[in-house]
C-alpha cells in the first residue's frame, strides 16, 4: 500500500483535504511545468506537509512566509526544470499600517488580525503580522492586496492610519529575545512537563491535552504518557511556546532539571 495512503488513515478530515490539495498541486507542477502554491500554513499544517514530501521524497519545494523566521508559510512547489526562484512577490504582498502618534503601543497582534477578519478574509489569506509600537507589517497572499488596500481605512480604528504596500524586502522584523528559565521534573511524561510549564496541576495538565491545546514539535498531542525528547518543541494554546533546549541532569530525589526556552 502506498506510504501516503497509509499515513492519511489517521489524519483528521481536515489535514487529509490538505494532503490531497498538495498531492494535486504537485500532479500540475510536472503536468504544466509551472510552480503551484498552496495558501499559508500554520506549523502543524506545515508540519503534516513536509512528512508527507518526505515520505515522497520530493526536494524541489520551499515553506516561504516572507521572512527567515515566519511562523506562518506557503508551500511553493517548482517544476523541476523551472530555475527562476524570484517569485514570491507574485504571490503575496506586504500592507504596512503606520499609526497617528496618539495610538502608538495601543494594538496587539489581535487588533489586526481581528480587523482583517471583521473583512470577511479568511484566516489562510493571512500570513504572519510583526506587531510594532507604530503599527504592523501584515503579509499576505498577493489575491487580497487591493481589497486591503482599499478596505483598511473604512474601519473606525485606522481611519488616521497611513496603509501602503511595501516591498517583502523592506519587512520591519526584530525577533524578540527568548526567555531562559528553568523547571524541574518527575519524569519526562509529557503531562509532568505541560503542568510545570503551565504552572498548573498534573490533573489539570491532563485537561489541557485531551482539551487538544497541547502540541509537540507542532503536531496536535492527545497522548499524555508520551516521553518528550531534547529540543521537542512543545505549544500549549494560552500559555505560550517552549523549547526544551537542555536536559540537565537528575537531582538525589531522581527529579530531572530542564532549562527551558520559552519564546
Amino acid at each position: 500500500m502506498d506510504k501516503v495512503v497509509e499515513l492519511t488513515k489517521s489524519q483528521k478530515d481536515e489535514d487529509k483535504l490538505l494532503i490531497a490539495k498538495v498531492l494535486d498541486k504537485l500532479k500540475l507542477v510536472q503536468a504544466r511545468n509551472r510552480f503551484e502554491n498552496t495558501d499559508f500554513l500554520d506549523l502543524a499544517q506545515k508540519a503534516t506537509i513536509q512528512e508527507i514530501l518526505t515520505k515522497r521524497k520530493e526536494s524541489n519545494y520551499e515553506f516561504y512566509g516572507g521572512f527567515k523566521q515566519a511562523e506562518r508559510t506557503m508551500l511553493v512547489l517548482f517544476p523541476y526544470t523551472y530555475s527562476e526562484n524570484k517569485i514570491y512577490n507574485q504571490i503575496m504582498s506586504v500592507i504596512r499600517i503606520t499609526l497617528p502618534k496618539e495610538q502608538w503601543g495601543k494594538y496587539e497582534h489581535k487588533t489586526y488580525l481581528g480587523a482583517i477578519m471583521k473583512l470577511g478574509v479568511k484566516r489562510e489569506k493571512v500570513g504572519d503580522i510583526i506587531v510594532r509600537d507604530d503599527g504592523s507589517d501584515i503579509i499576505i497572499s498577493k489575491d487580497i492586496e487591493k481589497f486591503l488596500l482599499n478596505s483598511l481605512n473604512g474601519l473606525v480604528r485606522f481611519q488616521k492610519s497611513n496603509i501602503e504596500k511595501i516591498d517583502i524586502e523592506d519587512i520591519n522584523f526584530v525577533e524578540k529575545e527568548k526567555q531562559i528559565i528553568k523547571i524541574n521534573v518527575p519524569s519526562m511524561r509529557l503531562d509532568a512537563i505541560v503542568g510545570e510549564l503551565a504552572k498548573v496541576s498534573r490533573n489539570d495538565a491532563n485537561i489541557y491535552i485531551n482539551q487538544e491545546r497541547v502540541f509537540v514539535n507542532f503536531k496536535q498531542e492527545i497522548r499524555n504518557s508520551i516521553q518528550v525528547e531534547e529540543e521537542a518543541i512543545i505549544t500549549i494554546r494560552g500559555k505560550g511556546r517552549f523549547t526544551i533546549s537542555k536536559i540537565l541532569g537528575e537531582t538525589r530525589s531522581g527529579r530531572i532539571n530542564l532549562e527551558i526556552q520559552k519564546w
